[in-house]
């Protein structure tokens, strides 16, 4: 048996916890089975790095900053080879270049493009545990890259897709993936089972227990994901293109709230043909999702209209400098943000073919007394914009409507 298993930071925090991952992994698995082992940096050390290099300069190159953050997951995967070593079981350290992981040139966010795990096959092959540094790769050019937010998640499963691997387990500070943040909603139940595409979106939308690339891979090679409590023995949840036992009870599946959101309108925008190009395309040179958008008639005699889309909050300051220019360029009237909200999303592939879900959603909210200031929707899910201050009652009331046996 092949399986590929992830540990996050806190999960090899201190070495305490790093010898009890060696001790968990040794038990849970047999000799025979091949084991990769995925590991993040040790808890803080990526926010530590981050003050070092604050410390040196306000004006740093992605790429630089690339190579610094790296470093963090090199000590944790020496450390835990070590590990196993004294506990008996050869083991090896592989960094994300020396495992084969290839990336686009996106510094601080690269995309895997590629892997060829020859290496990690050899090490396989001679019986030792293959050690690999999550979130990092190598771009064609030989530079070290960094796969953004949860990329430790995108590598263990990208790998196991690449080995083949029987299952990929990824151990995290929660017991699986629940129909809510269960810190924000009391009675937040686990799931058993979710599909990839289901899991992809409430991880889209702000669900933080997978990053959504991770799902993308799983779903791409077909591998099952098991999402487990690294402090407990329990079983997860697992992640798997269907569902092989009854878990659909539910229309929805879950609530996901995402408060890093920030709000952009651009007021007063020409209305004729390659306006909005203009603006899209002008974000998306500079790498910046956008999500909900909506565009609305300001005056029909003045033939203008009013843009108002979403992006990470996180990605203000720099979509302001590139919406200022582009504003310049089109002739807009102003443009205003708002960093005070946020967005709650319910999410179930089982909207699909039942009318009503939006109309019982907005009933909830109402009933809350929430205002719903923009709504998008897909085919598995509804998301509303909302004051950040009622996310909390926006999520409880949708949950509760829903979920009224949990």
């Amino acid at each position: 048996m092949l399986v590929v298993k992830k540990f996050g930071g806190s999960s090899v925090a201190t070495p305490e916890k790093i010898k009890a991952v060696a001790e968990r992994v040794i038990r849970e698995t047999n000799p025979e089975d091949k084991v990769v082992v995925v590991v993040s940096a040790m808890g803080d050390t990526t926010d530590d790095l981050l003050q070092l290099a604050g410390a040196i300069s306000s004006n740093r190159s992605a790429r630089e900053m690339d190579m610094l953050l790296a470093t963090g997951e090199q000590v944790s995967i020496a450390l835990l080879a070590m590990a196993f070593q004294a506990k008996g079981r050869d083991a090896v350290s592989l960094t994300g270049p020396q495992a084969g992981i290839q990336t686009s040139d996106t510094f601080s966010k690269a995309s895997i493009l590629d892997i060829c795990p020859a290496r990690v096959e050899e090490e396989l092959a001679k019986g030792r545990i293959v050690v690999v540094a999550g979130f990092q790769g190598r771009t064609r050019n030989n530079d070290i890259t960094t796969l953004g937010r949860g990329g430790s998640d995108t590598t263990a499963v990208a790998l196991a897709g690449a080995l083949k691997a029987d299952v990929c387990e990824i151990f995290t500070d929660v017991d699986g993936v629940y129909t809510a943040d269960p810190r924000v909603v009391s009675k937040a139940r686990r799931m058993k089972e979710i599909t990839y595409n289901e899991m992809l979106e409430m991880a889209r939308l702000g669900a933080v227990v997978m990053q959504p690339r991770s799902v993308e891979m799983g779903k791409r090679y077909g591998v099952p994901i098991h999402v487990r409590s690294t402090f407990s023995n329990e079983p997860g949840t697992i992640i798997r293109e269907e569902y092989t036992m009854e878990e659909k009870e539910f229309i929805i599946r879950g609530v996901a709230q995402d408060n890093n959101v920030a709000k952009i309108a651009v007021l007063g925008v020409p209305d004729q043909p390659g306006i909005a190009y203009k603006i899209f395309s002008a974000l998306a040179a500079e790498h910046i999702d956008v999500d909900m958008i909506v565009q609305s008639i300001r005056s029909s005699e003045q033939n203008i209209i009013d843009m108002v889309f979403t992006v990470a909050k996180t990605e203000l300051d720099h979509v302001k400098r590139i919406m200022d220019q582009v504003g310049k360029d089109i002739g807009v009237m102003g443009i205003v943000t708002d960093e005070s909200v946020a967005k709650v999303s319910a999410v179930g592939a089982g909207m699909l073919g039942n009318p009503g879900i939006a109309a019982e959603m907005f009933g909830a909210l109402a009933d809350a007394g929430i205002n719903i200031e923009v709504i998008s929707t897909s085919e598995i899910s509804i998301s509303c914009l909302v004051q950040q201050d009622r996310a909390k009652d926006a999520v409880n009331a949708i949950h509760q409507r829903f979920f009224k046996e949990a």
